[in-house]
């Protein structure tokens, strides 16, 4: 019987201990002004003649934290966005502030603040989460991916995240 339960412990922290190691970092800060984190990308971006990627979501979203680990761990696409995007996570949070709690640059609630986001990013939500919102060197949006095309199985297709990528770099929309 003590074996038993002995076994079943080591089991079960054998368990947790591989999850803990397996768990992706959440990569979306919940108390930033989502305008103001697009306005300074802009103006990075326009100062390294490159294209801003809004990637929007949250860290409630396992599908967000999953793409991000997924570039982050892939050299080939990390050289690609640090070339040519300044890449930004963009948190939307479908939900309503129960807190009332406000930004801390500013006066509109989040509820508020979100909602301009998504019609400044011209309303990607539609596509679902996360969705990419490409923005040129100006601010302007010109092109909205949905993420469930780049996807492959329970993970992202390395092919296909590089072609979206390649296909939205400054040198090949504006040669």
């Amino acid at each position: 019987m003590r074996k038993a339960i002995v076994i079943s412990l080591f089991t079960a922290f054998f368990a947790l201990a591989v999850n803990a190691q397996t768990a992706v970092k959440k990569v979306y800060n919940e108390d930033i002004n989502p305008i103001e984190q697009i306005d300074q990308a802009v103006a990075k971006a326009k100062s390294e003649g490159k294209f801003v990627i809004c990637q929007v979501g949250g860290n409630w979203c396992p599908w967000c934290l999953r793409f991000a680990d997924f570039i982050t761990n892939d050299s080939t696409i990390s050289k690609v966005i640090d070339e040519s995007f300044v890449y930004i996570h963009v948190n939307y949070n479908p939900r309503r502030s129960t807190s009332g709690r406000s930004y801390q640059s500013g006066s509109a609630d989040k509820e508020a603040l979100a909602k301009a986001m998504l019609q400044r990013l011209n309303n990607p939500a539609r596509f679902g989460f996360p969705v990419f919102v490409v923005l040129d060197e100006e601010g302007r949006v010109i092109h909205i991916q949905d993420s469930s095309f780049l996807e492959e199985g329970k993970s992202y297709s390395q092919e296909k995240v590089l072609r979206f990528f390649k296909n939205w770099t400054p040198k090949v929309v504006k040669p």
